[in-house]
């Protein structure tokens, strides 16, 4: 059955409405971005296993959590005891130039694995990272990450085992922003620009440092997708017409 000539133009129509956008994305495609990221940590979430939680540092870029007084004054005091510190956070802003869909370096996170007692950490902690654009973008965004926290029981004849670690929270990893008319997300792609490594950790008592990267994506609009759909349903109709005129045609 033929495609009527009306619909047939109507999607065609819109079809180059929605091309002509699509044009003006790619415009933004082209577009480099500079600028400068700082970042405080926000109220942590401690999670059911964590009955007494303690932490200080929200509102700053360092966080701390965990009781680290492990070694009471008492009768059972295990020889050699020491006090390392509480677990500790601290993100590190950076300056930045990149281009639309780069991987480029954020900032640099520092993890201190400290041993604390059972009961005394948190599950995750917010990341609030402002971004300050510079000219001609010009402005400036606060984009809410979160990271979810490992810590283990430690085991003092096997180091591996008492290793904790740092996720990103994959399920809150982008935000958007706009910018002369287009729209943008900024997401957390990891520790590594070349592998989807999403997670970092540390030995009992070790410091791990590590760059976070992050990508900014364009948003497709509406139209841009709805025109490219309409577009199959026309390139497929016409197909079928022209093989329906032709079978029509064959004596």
């Amino acid at each position: 059955m033929k495609l009527s000539l009306v619909f047939a133009t109507a999607i065609s129509s819109f079809f180059v409405s929605a091309t002509t956008g699509f044009g003006f994305s790619g415009q933004a495609h082209a577009l480099t971005l500079s600028g400068i990221s700082s970042a405080t940590w926000g109220e942590p979430t401690p999670g059911s296993i964590n009955t007494s939680p303690i932490y200080t540092g929200v509102g700053s870029n360092t966080f701390n959590w965990g009781d680290s007084d492990v070694c009471p004054s008492s009768p059972n005091t295990p020889s050699g005891c020491t006090i390392t510190g509480q677990n500790k956070l601290t993100f590190n802003g950076s300056s930045f130039s990149t281009d639309i869909n780069s991987a480029f370096k954020i900032g640099d996170l520092t993890y201190f694995n400290g041993t604390v007692f059972e009961g005394t950490s948190v599950e995750f902690v917010p990341l609030n990272i402002n971004v300050s654009f510079s000219p001609p973008t010009g402005i400036s965004e606060v984009f809410d990450f979160k990271l979810h926290l490992v810590n283990t029981l430690n085991e003092p004849t096997n180091p591996e085992k008492s290793t904790d670690f740092v996720f990103i929270d994959t399920n809150l990893s982008n935000r958007s922003f706009t910018f002369e008319g287009n729209k943008y997300t900024l997401e957390l792609t990891g520790f590594n620009p070349d592998v989807n490594q999403i997670g970092i950790k540390a030995l009992e008592g070790a410091t791990t440092t590590t760059a976070i990267y992050a990508k900014i994506k364009t948003v497709p609009e509406p139209a841009t997708v709805a025109g490219l759909f309409l577009l199959g349903i026309y390139l497929i109709s016409r197909k079928k017409s022209g093989d329906v005129d032709e079978t029509q045609g064959q004596g």
